[in-house]
């Protein structure tokens, strides 16, 4: 970045944990900022420390209409006094879960806290086993007496979010999960992922430890529909080197196809020797009846038989 003032904004994406959500900011506002730097940004959690990792070149506009800008770097001050905020924590989280218990709110776990870097805002984060909204506002203002003249707010997180913050082993045996070594974002993941990936639905095998459907079922998710497009389908029938057979199974990554034939059994092939057998059945029908002609029908017929 250069030390000129700018008119036009520079886009920076900033993070404010090791695993979080890059937010994008104007930084038009401090000159010579690389990346790794520490800035001090006000966010709706207070003013914040994050950590400057990525240049934007082609910001999408925000939709409010505008980004929010950052107000300058950290000084060695600012980083004291967020470990100071920070190590107070621990000690809220305790204090919340005590009173938590005199109120005998059922279903309801203090997960974590969070100062702001200058101890002007703290945030407690908590969950819920139900799905309805949690009335907490006897909690806050309990809170807001003992941790004031700090501004203290109650937000609920989800399972997902939890076992991010929470971290420890996976489901499927990785000693980080994902979601608290990488995974930045949640996506929307569905039944119908471990389906078209042939993954057996039992709830051990898809569900993570988060007791939502494991986010891996996404990774490899697109690459097996697009490869579902060039094979038959189940219980089509096809012309295998061996005879007419029916698909008993496919396999879209390598391209295979299990087949059950009336002479051999079952046999595996790769789709590129088989053809579709209505439609190489119905050409021959048309041909015998004359679609064959002079005409070029034949030709247009045979584009047809390659398609499942």
């Amino acid at each position: 970045m250069t030390d000129q003032t700018h008119t036009a904004p520079i886009i920076v994406g900033v993070r404010f944990s090791k695993v979080g959500k890059i937010y994008h900011f104007d930084a038009r506002k401090i000159e010579a900022l690389r990346l790794g730097d520490v800035v001090v940004v006000e966010t709706s959690r207070g003013w914040q420390l994050g950590e400057v990792v990525v240049v934007v070149d082609d910001p999408v506009a925000p939709p409010e209409g505008t980004w929010k800008t950052l107000d300058r770097l950290a000084t060695p001050k600012d980083l004291m006094q967020r470990q100071n905020w920070q190590s107070k924590e621990l000690d809220v989280v305790e204090i919340a879960r005590k009173r938590l218990k005199e109120l005998r709110l059922q279903g309801v776990k203090i997960i974590f806290s969070e100062y702001s870097y200058d101890g002007s805002k703290l945030t407690i984060f908590f969950s819920s086993d139900s799905e309805d909204k949690v009335d907490l506002k006897s909690m806050r203002s309990d809170m807001q007496r003992v941790y004031g003249p700090a501004q203290v707010e109650l937000r609920q997180i989800g399972p997902r979010d939890v076992a991010k913050v929470l971290g420890g082993m996976g489901a499927c045996g990785l000693e980080t999960r994902c979601c608290s070594k990488f995974i930045t974002e949640f996506s929307s993941i569905s039944i119908r992922m471990a389906k078209e990936q042939g993954i057996s639905l039992t709830p051990t095998e898809i569900t993570g430890m988060c007791g939502r459907l494991r986010c891996c079922l996404i990774y490899e998710y697109d690459n097996y529909v697009e490869a579902r497009k060039l094979l038959p389908k189940k219980n089509k029938r096809v012309i295998t080197p061996d005879g007419t057979g029916k698909v008993i199974d496919v396999s879209p990554i390598r391209e295979m196809v299990l087949v059950e034939l009336a002479e051999i059994g079952r046999k595996e092939y790769h789709k590129d020797v088989l053809k579709p057998a209505d439609e190489m059945e119905a050409l021959e029908a048309k041909a015998q009846a004359g679609c064959g002609g002079g005409n070029g029908g034949g030709g247009g017929c045979g584009g047809q038989c390659q398609r499942y």
